[in-house]
């Protein structure tokens, strides 16, 4: 195997909390949104492509504020989050030190821009990574981006680790095995490997290329 994918939300961190300050203040402004903003109605929703979150998180208002007030949430969070960081989901920098000798590693979720550089430079992980892509870098989506990634480093063998059903069909989409990371956000049903906790990959990894050799 050449290459682990990783998704973000549910996977590697949890910023729900910070975002849904950052979430509330704006929607404040609008007197229309009449809809509470909670870190834990933002983590049933993660995962999920962000215009599918804005509606239905902002019940309240036509589709278009819902969107209009999401875009503005996801520009103002990144800046709060690249100075707080959020919560890591278990030993991440110590696990992926030890991928990152072995595999390209590359992180692959449905945000905007500056997102995943937030969490990069919260947690001081940028050395870890070798790539990443959004829809706000991209236009597109998972399985998209995941295609996008593989080609420009020439990886021809990955796996994809993720939380949620949307991340399986995205791995799948893209032809690659999922990992199910059950400790997260989502649930999933199809999925070729699981792992109970971040730091239980590279053992998986390991028997992995055991089995392919």
């Amino acid at each position: 195997m050449q290459s682990i994918i990783f998704d973000l939300d549910g996977t590697m961190w949890d910023s729900t909390e910070g975002a849904a300050i950052v979430w509330k203040e704006i929607a404040a402004k609008n007197p229309m949104i009449k809809d509470e903003v909670t870190g834990a109605k933002l983590k049933k929703l993660y995962g999920l492509p962000l215009e599918e979150i804005a509606v239905k998180l902002f019940l309240s208002v036509p589709q278009e504020v819902a969107i209009a007030t999401m875009e503005e949430c996801v520009v103002a969070q990144c800046p709060y989050l690249a100075s707080h960081g959020g919560i890591l989901l278990g030993k991440i920098e110590e696990t992926l030190k030890v991928l990152s000798s072995q595999y390209q590693l590359i992180i692959v979720s449905n945000c905007k821009s500056g997102y995943i550089e937030a969490f990069l430079k919260a947690h001081h992980l940028e050395s870890y990574f070798v790539d990443y892509a959004c829809p706000g870098d991209t236009g597109l989506l998972k399985a998209d981006n995941i295609r996008i990634v593989m080609e420009r480093n020439h990886i021809t063998s990955a796996i994809y680790v993720g939380d949620t059903q949307g991340d399986g069909i995205a791995a799948h989409e893209a032809g690659l095995d999922f990992i199910y990371a059950r400790y997260g956000f989502g649930k999933a049903s199809d999925y070729e490997y699981v792992i109970g906790a971040f730091d239980e990959l590279p053992e998986l990894m390991k028997k992995l290329d055991t089995k392919t050799r």
